[in-house]
């Protein structure tokens, strides 16, 4: 499997002719380096629908003829635009064919801003758990540190998890650091920072860090790839 860091916390995960992206941000993105044109996926997941992590939702979707997984309010919101969508909640999964994914809960927000003043309630936040032939992802989405995660270990063989280290909006390096240990991921890549200045991190510190712990860190640049192996 090889897996692209696109910048920010959009990933995409790509085992033959098959590929997902994960919160698309890609316009507007000042450390993105692929355009929504470039993107040939069948499935867009997101994990909540915040404008940095939904941006590129709509285009990369009608562009592939993909298909949109979401919680059930941010899903049911795409279908009104005509879109293919999978609506979960949290506990929820569905299988894709040649994956499962499964929506697990984080604890942020989620909201669109629709025009000033008014803002659009799009039901829980959410991670996801993919089961892609013999490999075990996890993608944090935005999120805080939480107890469960202690569950996620339990319950999964991790092999990568994607945790957001920015601070501010999200947990920050020494609370992800935990979340690696409780989850007993194998490898770790870091996501949700250095795109603005107020969520300024040190991605290879971090990858340092988690070296002490047995876990492997991969800081990957945007643009880059990493190849999976079980």
């Amino acid at each position: 499997m090889i897996v692209k860091y696109h910048g920010h916390s959009c990933v995409q995960l790509t085992d033959g002719e098959h590929s997902v992206i994960i919160d698309p941000f890609l316009t507007g993105n000042p450390s993105a380096v692929a355009e929504p044109g470039d993107v040939k996926v069948q499935y867009v997941l997101l994990t909540h629908a915040h404008g940095d992590h939904v941006a590129d939702a709509e285009a990369i979707a009608r562009a592939n003829d993909a298909t949109i997984i979401a919680t059930y309010e941010l899903a049911t919101y795409y279908s009104w635009k005509g879109l293919r969508t999978i609506g979960l909640n949290i506990g929820g999964g569905t299988d894709i064919g040649f994956a499962r994914v499964k929506l697990v809960q984080a604890f942020h927000s989620s909201g669109m801003i629709v025009e000033e003043g008014k803002i659009l309630y799009m039901g829980m936040p959410g991670g996801f758990v993919v089961e892609w032939n013999d490999a075990t992802l996890f993608h944090a989405g935005d999120t805080g540190l939480f107890g469960d995660m202690k569950m996620f270990g339990e319950q999964y063989d991790i092999d990568l998890a994607f945790l957001p280290i920015g601070d501010l909006l999200t947990m920050g390096p020494s609370d992800a650091l935990i979340a690696a240990e409780w989850l007993k991921a194998k490898r770790v890549v870091p996501i949700h920072y250095n795109t603005f200045p107020g969520i300024r991190q040190d991605p290879e510190k971090f990858a340092k860090e988690l070296k002490k712990r047995d876990i492997k860190g991969i800081a990957l640049p945007p643009g880059e790839t990493y190849e999976l192996k079980s």
